[in-house]
């Protein structure tokens, strides 16, 4: 894989794991996404004027993106509600490279056995982060309903990675295709997270709030544009578990900002990912 796209990939993991964290160290979660979502529709609205218009064919693309968005985010804010970040960001982020391994042939980009060995070392280095007590963590399965929600969610983290790596393709723009799905995301969000109450909106606007959702909403945006143009200069699959990475940098975040314990295991399984990283360099 060229060093320039390993580069903006890794770039976008750390700000991908950044608003994560943002978002985990709320207090209601669903309303700090809606002010994630916010920020980002409002960048999507100062900055789309200034780009290149996406080609029509991506049209159908950026709707289905968007409606698989709603989704995904309704989904990351109960399971962030529900369990620990280290938990539930390492099962949502894991599983969507294995998932797409394997339906590759299906797109038009089988892979190749080295690629598969990496993706599938990068996805197990990636899981393991989610129960530090190892085997007999995974048998208590304490976090039951985290898990379910994040595995659930990362089926439709597989469905709009793909949807929109094969849309920013079509679009002639990555980066206007990506504020494009942000901004048709918002705007159905907002209403159905928010109600029509006026209090909430208003907690929003308040300048603090509406300044940490045009930070995390720009960090979402600058991270996932980079994942698109990657895409679109590399097959999906080992870009999406490339991606993934950011539970290196999330695990970090996680213990300086929000003192959660990481573990000797969780040391071993970023060896894990780092060696994967390292072979997707190769091939």
């Amino acid at each position: 894989m060229p060093l320039p796209v390993i580069a903006a990939v890794l770039l976008g993991a750390a700000l991908h794991a950044g608003w994560n964290t943002v978002l985990k160290g709320a207090s209601n979660h669903h309303l700090e996404t809606a002010s994630l979502l916010l920020g980002a529709g409002l960048i999507a609205l100062l900055a789309l004027p200034f780009l290149p218009p996406i080609a029509p064919a991506a049209y159908p693309w950026v709707g289905s993106s968007a409606l698989l968005h709603i989704l995904y985010f309704t989904l990351l804010a109960s399971a962030y509600r529900s369990g620990d970040l280290g938990h539930a960001y390492p099962l949502m982020r894991g599983t969507p490279p294995l998932l797409l391994a394997l339906t590759a042939p299906l797109y038009g980009e089988p892979l190749s056995l080295l690629r598969w060995l990496a993706i599938s070392v990068i996805s197990l280095g990636i899981l393991g982060f989610a129960w530090p007590g190892g085997v007999s963590s995974l048998k208590r399965m304490s976090h039951g309903r985290t898990t379910r929600l994040a595995l659930l969610n990362a089926v439709v983290i597989t469905a709009y990675t793909l949807n929109d790596g094969l849309g920013a393709r079509r679009s002639g723009s990555a980066f206007a295709y990506t504020l494009a799905t942000f901004l048709f995301t918002a705007l159905p969000y907002l209403p159905l997270h928010t109600g029509m109450r006026w209090s909430r909106w208003r907690l929003h606007f308040h300048p603090s709030r509406l300044g940490l959702g045009l930070l995390a909403g720009g960090m979402s945006v600058a991270s996932y544009g980079l994942a698109l143009w990657a895409m679109s200069r590399a097959p999906i699959a080992p870009v999406a578990a490339l991606r993934e990475s950011a539970i290196l940098f999330g695990l970090v975040f996680a213990r300086l900002f929000l003192a959660e314990p990481i573990g000797w295991q969780r040391g071993l399984c970023g060896m894990l990912i780092f060696g994967g990283v390292c072979l997707l360099r190769l091939v």
